[in-house]
């Protein structure tokens, strides 16, 4: 099975999504599926239709920002808008953008995609500055990040769609639950957010399993 990644990096949001999602990758590799590494500025809009419309992935995975009715790449360049979605036929998609889930998501699976995972308002997580070099061991985001790309490791597994949703979930509920019980201010703070995430990532379409197809 194909699975394609776009990671730009040229921000500190996709510098922090780029080396995350490179676990995934590696992971991914060692279960013997053929990545498709769309990685700093190769995160552009005709690399990514090629490789969509060519190559066929039956895994996508969009890392970066975006909007409502926008992807975006290297730079913020418009990978994918809700008018491309026809490239998305057939297709697992899970996107940590922004918005993404709101039109573009809704688009695509009216128009073929089989599941469409993503977040339908801002996906927000905190990080630690002087951790910018070391992005994997940043305690804070974990707390976000971690749940977010349980989602992929979840697929990657061998889970379905919506089973691999539901353990995000519940793995942002724990996360949750260790916030509220330290009772510290700056948990509650972190807790706000976290409950945002939690319940703007929605798992649309189908249930299916990637690896059957």
């Amino acid at each position: 099975m194909r699975v394609l990644f776009t990671r730009p990096n040229h921000d500190d949001t996709t510098h922090y999504l780029y080396y995350w999602s490179a676990k995934t990758i590696e992971f991914a590799k060692k279960k013997g599926f053929t990545v498709l590494d769309l990685k700093g500025d190769r995160a552009n809009k005709v690399e990514v239709s090629s490789i969509l419309s060519k190559k066929k992935p039956s895994f996508v995975v969009f890392n970066g920002h975006g909007s409502s009715e926008n992807i975006f790449g290297y730079k913020n360049e418009p990978i994918l808008s809700a008018d491309d979605v026809v490239l998305l036929k057939d297709k697992i998609v899970y996107a940590i953008t922004c918005k993404s889930a709101k039109e573009l998501g809704r688009k695509s699976v009216s128009s073929g995609t089989k599941s469409f995972i993503g977040y339908e308002d801002d996906f927000i997580f905190f990080y630690e500055p002087n951790m910018m070099t070391r992005p994997l061991q940043d305690k804070t985001a974990r707390i976000f990040l971690e749940p977010a790309y349980r989602i992929v490791f979840s697929l990657l597994k061998g889970h379905s769609t919506r089973s691999a949703w539901k353990k995000s979930q519940e793995l942002f509920k724990e996360y949750l639950e260790k916030l509220l019980v330290s009772g510290r201010d700056e948990d509650i703070v972190l807790a706000r957010y976290l409950w945002w995430d939690m319940k703007n990532q929605v798992c649309l379409g189908d249930d299916f399993i990637p690896t059957q197809f």
